[in-house]
């Protein structure tokens, strides 16, 4: 396997630079693995392929505005810190630009001095360790002075519009510097849809890193680890999908954060168990999945690590064909994006392919 073998061709106008007008309005493909189809439809269609029984999981993350453009205190000079995560110690780690000019002990200030912030440590590649300080409640600060943390493939900057838009409406437990984008499309309408049908839901919370919509390097696609994220995959979520399994029903992931949960709990030996602590886990051809038997995702960035978990999920050749189609038929890509529904099980079936 190399990671040229992960790779197509996406014309630039067909990166999504703004959502839909509505959220269930996006387009769906749907990729049958047991039926060998391909058809297009909107996402508003979607509840139409869950039975009763089935489970439908989503990663209840909330997004922070972990950009946040300041001026060093002194100079006035612009700096740009982009909050990653909170450590034990209370410090944040962080990347900073221009990294160069940064000397440990520098302060920068945001929002006329509603917060501050201090350079403790710095490392390679923009990485900093930083304290934060403020005269509010931290959060409220962050909140106050922060932008959307678009990724760097939106060519412009975030709007009030995004901090709704690029958000899930279940999200729940803050912490993600990226949307879980498949769960942008859903809906108060479609949620209550999917609930009419006698469709269960549970949640997981994977905090979403920067690292995760990047492509990867060679010398990374050849690891047996990825970057670490944070998640938790509660008891509750682990007796609804027994329950399901049991009962011939099939889980539902929403997005490649949500399986990466899921694999991360039933990694170990025992199968499925609740877990809460930090995955470094790489889901990559050949991968037997554990607990989820469809997975509805949006259309990933070329050479990355989503693009390789969809291709272990449906297999890579079916996946490259679904995305040439894709290009042909003009679907929008990325955060903002269509959206893809894989079906690896059909009702009533026991395997998945």
């Amino acid at each position: 396997m190399k990671l040229n073998d992960f790779d197509y061709r996406l014309p630039t106008e067909l990166i999504a630079q703004e959502p839909a007008a509505e959220r269930d309005l996006s387009r769906l493909m749907v990729l049958d693995i047991a039926e060998n189809t391909l058809r297009h439809r909107a996402f508003a269609d979607f509840p139409e392929y869950l039975s009763a029984g089935d489970l439908l999981v989503v990663n209840d993350t909330k997004v922070f505005p972990a950009r946040l453009i300041g001026k060093k205190a002194g100079t006035g000079g612009e700096v740009e810190i982009f909050l990653l995560s909170p450590s034990t110690d209370g410090t944040w780690e962080a990347l900073s630009r221009p990294a160069r000019r940064l000397k440990t002990g520098t302060v920068v200030e945001f929002g006329d001095g509603i917060l501050r912030v201090e350079i403790v440590d710095k490392g390679g590649h923009g990485r900093v360790r930083v304290s934060l300080n403020a005269d509010i409640p931290l959060e409220e600060a962050i909140d106050a002075v922060g932008k959307t943390p678009l990724p760097p493939y939106i060519r412009r900057d975030p709007s009030e519009d995004d901090r709704e838009r690029y958000q899930t409406v279940y999200a729940r437990e803050r912490g993600s510097v990226a949307a879980p984008t498949a769960g942008l499309h859903f809906n108060k309408r479609v949620l209550e849809e999917i609930t009419s049908r006698g469709i269960s839901q549970a949640s997981v919370t994977l905090h979403v890193g920067i690292g995760t919509f990047r492509p990867l390097s060679t010398d990374e696609a050849e690891r047996d680890t990825l970057h670490d994220e944070y998640c938790t995959v509660p008891a509750s979520t682990v007796d609804r999908i027994r329950e399901c399994k049991r009962n011939g029903g099939r889980v539902f992931a929403v997005g490649t954060t949500t399986t990466r949960a899921l694999e991360a709990a039933a990694s170990g030996s025992g199968g499925l168990k609740p877990y809460e602590g930090w995955t470094d886990i790489f889901i990559k051809p050949p991968h037997s999945f554990k607990t989820i038997d469809c997975l509805l995702t949006n259309f990933h960035l070329p050479r990355s690590s989503l693009l390789m978990m969809v291709s272990a999920f449906a297999g890579r050749e079916r996946i490259l064909a679904a995305y040439e189609e894709a290009v042909s038929e003009r679907y929008r890509f990325y955060s903002y994006g269509d959206a893809m529904l894989i079906i690896g099980k059909r009702p009533g079936n026991t395997s998945n392919d």
